[in-house]
């Protein structure tokens, strides 16, 4: 009669070769997803090693002590399709497109139409992308119509003035082609010659219905107190750089109060960051990569997050961000992040007030 030891052993290498069996027929049906990539590995590529830690991560995730004590998730606040109501009463998409170095041609072109294709309804251009022409060609090509799509371009200070910013603003209606931008913002504060003129454009252009929304971009407190001075409409968005790495607390405090709209840009930090391990951890807990991560967090701190992506895949991935949340302890492990991470350029402290 087999001793305990040796019954135990065999139960142990029986349930071990029992596991690997299931789990690699499982994975013939499925794609492993590196976390810090998009590329997804064929089942016969993936190592042993790889799927026993995987096996054992999905076996026995739940019976963590770290697990079981994390509260009932409540119901998600933020859907598919949600939108930010500007002071305007328009919904902008929760989720917008960047087409930032996106190559003029094709790259756009292709880039926007497979976005629309897959449900994106933003499109974040400006002028200095040199892109409008083809963003407009691939919004005709959607088959949507226009008021399916919403549209945002950008003045940068070369059109500063109030005859040169009205002048650009009739030159990216024609590129885009379209009788009106949803959402038009001054690109920077850029010098003090010209801005209060420019932003007196943007306000005729709006009530003419040529912007239907006018704001700014990189606009700091100080930018902004300027500008409520002389504005007599208020800027209904300010987009700046933000992720757990640069939450500019402050600033975002003071748009909120002044009812101005947040949009992020370069919420995944360039790709610089993902693979740092407390952004890897969260992921890992969530089951989603860490561009997810980025771009959920964005959304629960109420901000509309611009991923910028030309490839199909990953565009796919930076909008799959509406079947999770992350917990409060999840936020805040992201939230001590912070360490005034520019990836970007920063007009916010560089452009005068």
């Amino acid at each position: 009669m087999p001793c305990k030891t040796s019954v135990s052993l065999l139960l142990r290498t029986t349930t071990l070769s029992f596991a690997w069996d299931w789990l690699r027929m499982g994975l013939k049906g499925l794609h492993v997803h590196a976390l810090s990539s998009s590329q997804a590995a064929p089942p016969e590529q993936v190592s042993r090693s790889t799927v026993l830690r995987a096996s054992l991560l999905l076996l026995f995730a739940r019976r963590t002590p770290e697990a079981s004590s994390r509260p009932v998730k409540q119901p998600l606040v933020i859907a598919m399709g949600t939108s930010a109501k500007l002071r305007t009463g328009a919904s902008m998409p929760a989720i917008g497109l960047g087409v930032f170095l996106a190559k003029s041609g094709k790259e756009t072109y292709n880039a926007v139409l497979n976005s629309l294709k897959i449900g994106y309804r933003h499109i974040d251009t400006a002028r200095m992308y040199g892109n409008e022409t083809d963003v407009g060609k691939a919004i005709k090509a959607s088959g949507l119509s226009r008021d399916q799509v919403f549209v945002t371009s950008k003045l940068y200070d070369i059109d500063w003035g109030y005859e040169a910013a009205t002048s650009a603003i009739n030159k990216s209606l024609n590129s885009l082609d379209t009788d009106y931008i949803d959402l038009m913002l001054m690109h920077h504060p850029g010098s003090r010659q010209g801005r209060k003129e420019t932003w007196q454009a943007l306000e005729a252009a709006h009530k003419k219905g040529l912007c239907k929304a006018i704001g700014v971009s990189n606009f700091g407190i100080g930018h902004l107190e300027q500008l409520f001075k002389y504005a007599t409409i208020p800027p209904a968005v300010n987009q700046i750089e933000l992720s757990p790495f640069l939450q500019r607390t402050e600033l975002v405090d003071y748009c909120k109060s002044k009812d101005i709209v947040l949009e992020a840009y370069s919420p995944l930090c360039k790709a610089t960051k993902l693979s740092h391990p407390d952004v890897v951890k969260v992921a890992a807990r969530c089951r989603k990569t860490p561009a997810q991560v980025y771009i959920r967090w964005s959304l629960q701190k109420g901000f509309v997050p611009l991923p910028k992506s030309v490839k199909p895949e990953r565009q796919a991935t930076n909008l799959d961000v509406f079947s999770f949340e992350l917990d409060q302890e999840d936020m805040a492990s992201l939230d001590k992040l912070e360490c005034h991470g520019i990836t970007a350029w920063d007009p916010i402290s560089q452009d005068p007030v």
